[in-house]
């Protein structure tokens, strides 16, 4: 599997993902590409600590390129696992051919394909798989319209024997200097990218008062990723300071237990304007379904794929009072809460099962 360093900690959807399939692919040997060696992998997982730092910088990727071009015609299949770039479909492209009658064969799974970047002629550039797999049928169908007929789509998978509904855990709950009475709002996005996080806080600006009669706290669980982040984290700290609702937000920028996150957490936000940048389905949602937890998600058409009136609450996009009314009316009727919570919980289990993903990339292998 060719994907960025294969390292904790676990918070990254793609490396996650990565993972979690070569673990339910028993029967194959599966080799994963690390920063250094990791214990406790099943046997028939093989590491390649070809990476000395966790971030997939430029280093990193030249790093990944000489090691591929010594590794290329070791293996029967190389799949990719990363959204393709001008970059680094040409240098693929260019520098990775195989040895006559030793040629891997070459798997994309492409979680998104980055429109706000890249123009139609310049998508045809990105694909070199003898095979595509898409995250989304929006993808699927957008390459098949430039002409691509080898696409396949594959939802991305989790595990869903970590992701299911649990107890508040108290002593987290502690740590984060909650009360587990207290009905928590998690927003697991991005400082910066998303144009969710002025909307966020200008709706609990506005509405702080009617927040605290209810008991509700916001988690920022976002990390941060560059200097543009810090700064966006701090700007809204001051925000809040001078709106004396400091205390209703906590802020957590590493955390490799999601699944206690989500268990704490009473509802999960995600109020986007935008995806530039991130999966067509993103995992941190399907997580949170997965653990039975209302979403409350933004009416953008790439969410329809998983989001319906059954498993999710939507409101329009930049809409803070639809999204206001939405988070009061799930606080206080306990039993619509519980109602999406399970719908959503089915849902991902009929759809986003690592077991039954890895079975299809299973019979993938087998014919590509």
């Amino acid at each position: 599997l060719v994907t960025r360093p294969i390292a904790p900690p676990w918070d990254e959807a793609s490396k996650n993902f990565a993972l979690n399939l070569a673990k339910n692919i028993a029967d194959q040997d599966i080799y994963l590409l690390t920063n250094g060696l990791i214990d406790d992998f099943p046997v028939h997982i093989h590491q390649k600590p070809i990476y000395t730092s966790n971030e997939f910088s430029y280093i990193q990727k030249l790093r990944l390129i000489k090691h591929l071009r010594k590794m290329r015609n070791d293996f029967d299949i190389l799949h990719y696992i990363f959204t393709p770039t001008k970059q680094n479909a040409f240098l693929i492209k260019n520098l990775l051919s195989c040895k006559m009658n030793k040629c891997a064969r070459t798997i994309q799974s492409i979680a998104t394909l980055r429109e706000d970047l890249y123009p139609d002629k310049d998508l045809r550039g990105l694909i070199f798989g003898d095979l595509v797999v898409t995250y989304s049928d929006y993808a699927k169908n957008k390459l098949n319209l430039l002409g691509f007929n080898n696409v396949k789509r594959v939802y991305p998978g989790i595990d869903l024997e970590y992701f299911k509904p649990g107890p508040k855990n108290e002593k987290l709950a502690i740590n984060l200097k909650l009360n587990t009475a207290d009905f928590i709002v998690t927003y697991p996005g991005e400082y910066t990218r998303l144009g969710a996080t002025d909307d966020i806080i200008e709706m609990l600006v506005q509405y702080s008062d009617l927040f605290k009669q209810n008991s509700i706290k916001l988690i920022f669980a976002c990390r941060l990723k560059n200097n543009a982040d810090i700064k966006k984290k701090g700007g809204i700290i001051q925000k809040l300071k001078e709106h004396n609702c400091l205390d209703q937000v906590i802020f957590i920028d590493t955390f490799s237990d999601m699944a206690a996150l989500y268990n704490l957490s009473d509802i999960i936000i995600f109020p986007v304007r935008d995806m530039k940048g991130k999966f067509d389905i993103p995992l941190v949602l399907i997580e949170a379904m997965a653990s039975e937890k209302p979403v409350i998600i933004s009416d953008l058409p790439i969410f329809q794929e998983f989001a319906t009136a059954d498993n999710s609450v939507k409101i329009k996009s930049g809409d803070m009072g639809q999204l206001k009314d939405a988070i009061i009316n799930l606080c206080q009727n306990k039993l619509l809460a519980e109602k999406i919570g399970k719908n959503s919980r089915k849902f991902v289990q009929d759809h986003f099962d690592i077991k039954k993903i890895a079975e299809i990339y299973r019979e993938i292998y087998a014919k590509v």
